[in-house]
């Protein structure tokens, strides 16, 4: 049996995936950032046994969180906290956010959101892969991202 780890273990495991290449986080590219959150996706973490109970969301848009606009790309996880009777009490969710500044390319890329979740049946590299033959990936993949940001927060 295949032992899960627990959801306080998140962050930590992304973070560690990040710097499980040979390059340090500020020579990152997001092809690089994006296969270290595709293996942190392929891990097993304890999570209740109700529907889209984890799942991966990747977006894209141009966001003015801090007064500037800038394109972000924000990969997500997403884990179900149930209550002790196993109702929906609220989610976590572990993002790896990358910012590129402001630049009419990215601008015009729109915005984008795309879920996976772990126990619907679908295959996560070809939810990987139908994301990377998107014409914004062409943009984004070699980018490198001014800022890139690991955090966890309820919602």
């Amino acid at each position: 049996m295949t032992r899960r780890l627990s959801m306080d273990q998140a962050v930590g495991m992304l973070e560690g995936e990040l710097a499980s290449g040979l390059r340090s986080l500020d020579d990152l590219v997001t092809e690089d950032v994006w296969l270290a959150f595709l293996r942190f996706g392929r891990k097993s973490f304890d999570v209740s046994g109700a529907p889209d109970a984890d799942g991966l969301l990747f977006q894209y848009g141009t966001y003015a969180f801090d007064s500037l606009p800038a394109f972000t790309l924000d990969l997500t996880r997403q884990f179900e906290i149930s209550d002790s009777d196993g109702d929906h009490d609220h989610y976590v969710q572990v993002h790896c956010e990358l910012r590129y500044g402001f630049a009419p390319a990215l601008e015009a890329l729109g915005s984008f959101d795309s879920w996976f979740f772990n126990d619907a049946g679908d295959d996560l590299e070809e939810w990987a892969q139908g994301l990377t033959v998107r014409a914004a990936w062409t943009t984004i993949h070699r980018l490198k991202p001014t800022e890139i940001r690991v955090y966890q927060e309820q919602v």
